[in-house]
């Protein structure tokens, strides 16, 4: 029997299903991204401990003098201290895959079907919303601490992955990738905040110049697609300084050079060819570039930024209750622990009510409420926004990295009690699903849809 079809005034998603299964090809490329930020996330909270260790050691000293030592070329406004490289420089090859991922999402990934895409987006906007909205509130009597509004909007996939893995995670497939595609989202939105509300002082000049390596860099990765794809140097040698010039003119400008990770990530070629026709024409440049890059990203671009950014001198039991007692740690947190999964399981809610649409068979509320509080985790952004909000080594800022740790700690062990209890339940059906009882490489719970 045919389903009913919606009514006249209803849109495509009426009576949908909500984290429906994706293609298993979208699920194996999911799986291997997310156990290389698995590995990413290590390497961030180790290098955060070190920080943080190295700081309120006898050897502190060492430890600023390092972060604050400055070297660079003054003419391009590229003299910069360590600290100021890993922020500008580093992080900006994280959201050149930002970018990558985001388009690939949305041009040859499963979201490239509004009804597959409309939840996770919206969600992702919830969870921004409403932190920022909780921050403003409990600051809302200090201009000077209000305009670190943005800081508990992000999620730091790589810390919130590495949680899933201690955890030993046997959630649905549809889930992982929920929390992935959340957290790139909300990667997006919180560098568009940066782009509008944290550039300063913008220089026309260097911002126009901007565009000339930014179109020529274009051109050649669209036109050249499969020459850069097959020889890797060619890449290195002509692409990666067009990228360069661009993102130091960007920083020039007084735009947040992070911004220019992203526009460079939008340039590359998802499909392989204009002749394909679809997403199944096999791996296009942005694929490439995202195997080629995203292991330097997580294993040393990411961590290294932690390091120089998560060291703050607590100052013992005493100053660690004078920073929580900030506005600006207590909205951190608050905006985090509370404001993140509220805003995406509301949203969530709401937009399934709305459109009529069911949940998933395969799963329950709890699940996605247990996702919904790993997404409190705010790591690498919330650090970057902190320092843009009230500059590096400030007092609010050294609070701000209190509020940010203790919020991440405390929504990681939230979440560990949901999700470890509902790991056990998925146990079994996941060994089911594994099972390809017609042995063509592909599980057959992936071949049930008509």
């Amino acid at each position: 029997m045919n389903p009913t079809p919606p009514p006249p005034g209803r849109n495509k998603f009426f009576g949908s299903t909500v984290f429906a299964r994706g293609s298993y090809a979208e699920a194996l490329r999911i799986g291997e991204i997310l156990r290389k930020e698995t590995v990413g996330g290590a390497l961030l909270v180790i290098a955060a401990v070190i920080a943080l260790v190295w700081a309120n050691s006898p050897a502190s000293d060492s430890y600023f003098a390092l972060r604050d030592f400055t070297v660079g070329y003054e003419p391009w406004h590229l003299d910069l201290s360590m600290g100021a490289w890993a922020a500008d420089g580093l992080l900006a090859i994280f959201f050149f895959l930002v970018g990558l991922e985001l388009k690939r999402e949305f041009v040859a990934g499963d979201l490239r079907q509004p009804s597959k895409s409309v939840v996770p987006v919206a969600a992702a906007v919830g969870g921004v919303a409403l932190p920022a909205v909780i921050y403003a509130l409990v600051n809302l009597s200090s201009p000077e601490t209000l305009r670190g509004w943005a800081i508990p909007t992000a999620t730091d996939i790589a810390f919130a992955v590495a949680v899933l893995a201690i955890i030993g995670s046997h959630l649905p497939s549809a889930l992982r990738i929920f929390l992935l595609t959340l957290a790139v989202v909300d990667d997006l939105i919180a560098i568009t905040i940066i782009a509008f509300f944290y550039s300063s002082d913008i220089q026309a000049a260097p911002l126009l110049l901007a565009l000339i390596p930014l179109a020529l860099y274009t051109f050649l990765a669209q036109k050249y697609r499969r020459f850069f794809g097959r020889h890797a140097a060619a890449a290195w040698l002509i692409l990666l300084p067009l990228g360069a010039v661009t993102w130091a003119l960007v920083h020039a400008s007084g735009i947040h050079a992070t911004v220019a990770g992203v526009l460079l990530g939008f340039a590359i070629p998802v499909i392989r060819s204009q002749a394909s026709g679809g997403p199944g024409a096999g791996p296009g440049l942005a694929e490439i570039f995202e195997h080629r890059f995203r292991p330097f990203s997580a294993g040393m671009a990411v961590p290294i930024f932690a390091f120089f950014s998560a060291g703050v001198a607590v100052g013992g039991w005493e100053g660690l209750g004078s920073a929580l007692a900030d506005p600006v740690a207590l909205g951190i947190i608050l905006g985090l622990v509370l404001g993140k999964p509220i805003g995406i399981m509301g949203t969530t809610w709401v937009l399934t009510k709305a459109t009529r649409a069911s949940l998933d068979s395969s799963f329950k509320w709890i699940d996605v409420f247990g996702v919904a509080l790993l997404a409190g985790i705010g790591f690498t952004v919330s650090l970057l926004v902190a320092e843009l909000s009230f500059g590096n080594g400030s007092l609010h800022d050294d609070h701000a990295k209190v509020g940010i740790l203790a919020a991440s700690l405390i929504a990681a062990l939230l979440a560990t009690a949901v999700l470890r209890t509902r790991n056990r339940q998925y146990r079994a059906t996941e060994e089911l699903e594994k099972v390809n009882s017609d042995h063509d490489g592909v599980p057959d719970v992936y071949q049930e849809r008509t």
